[in-house]
C-alpha cells in the first residue's frame, strides 16, 4: 500500500505498558512511530519513586506483576536485555485469617492445595484443569471478543469463569479455600457478587501456578524502561513532557493510537466522532477507585504467620463473607471499618528498594470514586490486625488519594486504575459496543488503553491488539495470532 508522505506514520498517546506495546509493535513492523507522554518520565502505571524517604524506592500504582509475566506478547520481547529482571518471591499471595491458619498461592499446585484441607482435591482438580487449558486460551482470554481456536478449552474455563466469585467461593468447604477466591477476584475492584468475577481470580492463580507473580528488580519503572528501550533500539522515538490537549498538536500522520481512557479522548478527538460512537463513550462507566499508603519500616512487617512474612503479596480482609460486604459497601459509596487491602512487600526480595536491613510496604483499600476521606488508620488498623506492632515499625509514610491517583496519571479518573469498570456489561464492549472496539467512528483513529479489552494489568495486550487492527486498517500489514509461547 502506498501512502503518502507524513511526519510519522504512527503516533502514540500515552507511554503505559499499553502505548509502549502498540507503539513497538508498529515500529517492529518497520513503520515510523512518534511515543508521546505528558510527563517528564515514561511509564503510566510503571513509575517508582522515592516517595518516603531517601534510599526507599516506592511504586507509585503498579507493584506485582504476574499478568506481565503471562503476557503473550510481552513474552516475545527481549526485556532482559534492557535491565528487566523478575524476582519471584517464595510465596507469591498468602491470605492470613484471624484465629485459623492462613491461605497461599505459590507456584506449586499441590503446595497451594495442602494448605485449604478437606478442599485439597478440589483445588487441584480445579486449578489443574485451569493450567492445563492455559497455553491453549490464554491469547483468548486476554484480548478482544472472537472465535476461540480452541473452543473446548475456554468453555472448560468459561463454565467457572462466568461465574460470581461468592457462587465458585462457596463450592469450596473452607474458610482458607474461600477466603483465598475471595482475595484474589477483589482485584476486580467491583463487587465479587457480579457475574465473571471468577474470572480474575481464575487467571491470577494461574498465572501464579506457571509463571508466578514476580517482583520487577529495582521497581515497576524497570519493566517500562526495557520496554522504551527496546522501542528506541529498533529506531522509534520518544517525546515526554508533551501534555497532547488537541488534534492540533500532533505532526502529521496516518494513525494515531491512544492510550487514554474515554474521558480524555472525547476531550480531544470527540468533535471527529460520530454521534452514536460519542455517546457510547460518554456512557462510559468509571468504577471504584483506590487509596493508596506506601511506608518506610524499620523492619519486615511482623505479620503472626509465617507464610504472611514470606510473601511478595498478602490480601487482608479475613474471610469471605467480610471481603464481599465490604466491596459492596464501598460499591454503594461507603467507606468500610474494615476494607479488603491488598499489600505488597517489595523489599523482601529486592535489596535494592530500602537501605539494608529496612524495608518498603505498599498498599490500597477501594473507596468510592472521587473519595477524598483519608483511610491511612483504617488500613494501618487492617496489617495491625494480623501483625500486631506494625505500627511501631513505620519510619515515615505517603498517601495518595483518589484525587492524587488521577493528578499522578489523568487515566485514573476518580482514583479508577482499572480504566473503567471491568464488569460482563463492559468486559468485552469496553468503551463502545463495536465490531473492533479499538476502532474509533474516526478513520485513523484508535483506542489502545485498558478501557478495551482485556482491560486492566500489566501486559499489554491491548496496546497489542489496537496496534495489530491499526496496521490492518490503514497500512495493509496483517500480524499472525500469538500462540502459548508468545510467538507469532
Amino acid at each position: 500500500m502506498v501512502l503518502e508522505k507524513r511526519d510519522f506514520d504512527a503516533i502514540i498517546v500515552g507511554s503505559g505498558p499499553n502505548g509502549l506495546a502498540a507503539a513497538i509493535l508498529m515500529q517492529q513492523k518497520g513503520l515510523k512511530v512518534l511515543l508521546l507522554e505528558a510527563k517528564s518520565e515514561i511509564g503510566g502505571g510503571l513509575r517508582t519513586a522515592e516517595l518516603t524517604l531517601p534510599g526507599f524506592k516506592h511504586d507509585i500504582c503498579s507493584a506485582i506483576h504476574p499478568l506481565a509475566a503471562a503476557s503473550p506478547f510481552l513474552k516475545t520481547l527481549p526485556l532482559a536485555d534492557f535491565g528487566l529482571n523478575y524476582i519471584y518471591p517464595e510465596i507469591d499471595a498468602a491470605h492470613p485469617l484471624e484465629h485459623a491458619k492462613p491461605a497461599i498461592l505459590c507456584r506449586s499446585i499441590d503446595l497451594t492445595a495442602q494448605h485449604l484441607g478437606e478442599d485439597e482435591q478440589t483445588y487441584r482438580k480445579l486449578m489443574g484443569s485451569v493450567t492445563k487449558n492455559w497455553p491453549l486460551i490464554d491469547a483468548d482470554i486476554l484480548g478482544p471478543l472472537h472465535f476461540p481456536k480452541h473452543p473446548l478449552a475456554l468453555a472448560s474455563f468459561g463454565l467457572d469463569a462466568i461465574k460470581s466469585a461468592t457462587m465458585l467461593a462457596n463450592q469450596f468447604k473452607t474458610k482458607q479455600a474461600k477466603a483465598l477466591i475471595a482475595g484474589m477476584a477483589a482485584h476486580a475492584i467491583q463487587p465479587i457478587t457480579n457475574l465473571a468475577t471468577s474470572a480474575i481470580a481464575l487467571v491470577l492463580m494461574a498465572a501464579g501456578h506457571l509463571q508466578g507473580w514476580p517482583i520487577p528488580k529495582g521497581g515497576s519503572n524497570s519493566i517500562a524502561n526495557a520496554l522504551a528501550g527496546y522501542f528506541v533500539s529498533i529506531g522509534g522515538t520518544i517525546q515526554t513532557d508533551t501534555y497532547i490537549k488537541s488534534l492540533d498538536q500532533l505532526p502529521s500522520t496516518h494513525a494515531i493510537l491512544f492510550d487514554i481512557t474515554p474521558k480524555q479522548l472525547l476531550a480531544i478527538a470527540g468533535h471527529k466522532f460520530s454521534s452514536i460512537y460519542k455517546w457510547q463513550l460518554e456512557r462510559y462507566r468509571y468504577g471504584m477507585g483506590v487509596y493508596k499508603v506506601d511506608w518506610a519500616l524499620s523492619e519486615q512487617i511482623p505479620f503472626e504467620a509465617e507464610e504472611c512474612r514470606r510473601a511478595g503479596t498478602v490480601h487482608l480482609g479475613n474471610t469471605l463473607n467480610e471481603i464481599r460486604d465490604a466491596e459492596q459497601q464501598t460499591w454503594n459509596g461507603k467507606h468500610p471499618d474494615k476494607p479488603y487491602v491488598l499489600l505488597a512487600q517489595q523489599s523482601l526480595y529486592d535489596d535494592t528498594r530500602a537501605p539494608k536491613g529496612k524495608h518498603t510496604a505498599w498498599a490500597y483499600c477501594h473507596v468510592p470514586n472521587g473519595s477524598t476521606k483519608s483511610m491511612t488508620e483504617i488500613i494501618q488498623r487492617q496489617i495491625e490486625r494480623y501483625a500486631p506492632g506494625f505500627k511501631d515499625t513505620i519510619l515515615a509514610k505517603h498517601t495518595m488519594d483518589t484525587t492524587q491517583m488521577e493528578e499522578y496519571n489523568p487515566n485514573y479518573i476518580g482514583g479508577d486504575i482499572n480504566g473503567g469498570v471491568i464488569d460482563l456489561g463492559q468486559l468485552f464492549t469496553r468503551p463502545a459496543l463495536r465490531y473492533s472496539p479499538y476502532k474509533t467512528s474516526e478513520k485513523g483513529m484508535y483506542i489502545c488503553s485498558s478501557s478495551t479489552p482485556p482491560g486492566g494489568g500489566v501486559h499489554g495486550m491491548c496496546g497489542y491488539y489496537a496496534a495489530k487492527k491499526a496496521l490492518k486498517d490503514v497500512f495493509d500489514i496483517s500480524v499472525g495470532n500469538l500462540n502459548s509461547t508468545g510467538k507469532a
